[in-house]
């Protein structure tokens, strides 16, 4: 199995466009201190050749021209990308889907609760029918959205996305809003888990003796936003459990055997993006990885 991290950035990449916060500073001053992220997303193969790609991140062209494993190979048009899985409805992981419109077929996967989000707003229905087939997928019902490629999701603590946040909203419920994928191909498994609010028993069984973990790397701490001055939301309201304090994941999954330990989707304001920084290597020293563009993984 082939894994590509197209973006490891959380929502809004880094820098943020319009963020003057230390790191983003950086980010742009020093990028060999700070390198410059797009948002989250992952392509994955069994063959190197067919890629399913798992959420369409708003940079997603930037990220294909990136990555010359995603380039058109033959006749006048074509893509590698025949399967899109959604593992949510946030801006950052469905507005690529307006780029990926221009006639070409390709299988969309999420569950009936994420597509109906993505379904209930017109300006997707640029993704032509008859072209692009939306499939709905249960919960723990294993499926092939590429020969050779098998993908089951389940449910991990979330919330709804921003932009449908009303009243009712319950932060940490586990439903089909928000899911992990366990990817298998040629015997070896992936989990990838962009969103979770928190470490349950369910989800250690779940991922226990994975090849790699792709988790959430939102914040390393649940104030990290307030710290950085930029925010008044902590890790948990925004759905996203911390690296580290309380219940953080690096604690919460030390004892799980897990191949790869690596850090995905990371907020502008997480210190642990800064090379050489105390955190980062109190992070990798703890066993993880944390992720940058581009970064390939071979399973």
């Amino acid at each position: 199995m082939r894994v590509v991290i197209l973006g490891s950035a959380a929502g809004g990449g880094l820098p943020q466009w319009n963020c003057r916060c230390p790191i983003c500073t950086l980010a742009r001053s020093e990028p060999d201190r700070v390198r410059p992220r797009t948002q989250s997303s992952i392509a994955v193969s069994a063959d190197g050749s067919d890629w399913l790609l798992i959420n369409a991140s708003p940079d997603i062209r930037q990220q294909l021209f990136d990555n010359a494993q995603m380039h058109p190979r033959e006749g006048l048009r074509h893509s590698p990308i025949r399967a899109v899985l959604l593992t949510n409805g946030d801006v950052d992981h469905v507005a690529g889907l307006l780029t990926l419109r221009e006639g070409q077929p390709y299988a969309l996967y999420g569950t009936r609760g994420i597509l109906d989000s993505v379904n209930a707003n017109r300006v997707f229905d640029v993704m032509a029918e008859g072209v692009v087939e939306r499939q709905a997928i249960g919960m723990d019902e294993p499926f092939e959205p590429l020969p050779g490629l098998t993908v089951t999701l389940f449910p991990v603590p979330g919330k709804v996305p921003l932009w449908l946040e009303d009243e009712t909203m319950e932060i940490g419920a586990e439903t089909e809003t928000t899911v992990g994928a366990l990817i298998e191909a040629g015997g070896r498994r992936l989990a990838y888990i962009p969103g979770c609010a928190r470490v349950t028993d369910g989800l250690r069984r779940r991922i226990a003796g994975v090849d790699a973990l792709l988790f959430d790397g939102t914040v390393l701490h649940d104030d990290d936003m307030i710290r950085a001055g930029v925010g008044t939301k902590t890790g948990w309201r925004m759905g996203h459990v911390p690296m580290r304090g309380e219940n953080g994941s690096i604690d919460a999954l030390a004892a799980v055997e897990i191949g790869h330990r690596i850090f995905v989707h990371i907020n502008n304001t997480n210190p642990v993006l800064v090379e050489g920084s105390p955190e980062r290597a109190d992070v990798e020293a703890a066993g993880w990885t944390v992720a940058h563009d581009g970064l390939n993984l071979s399973l």
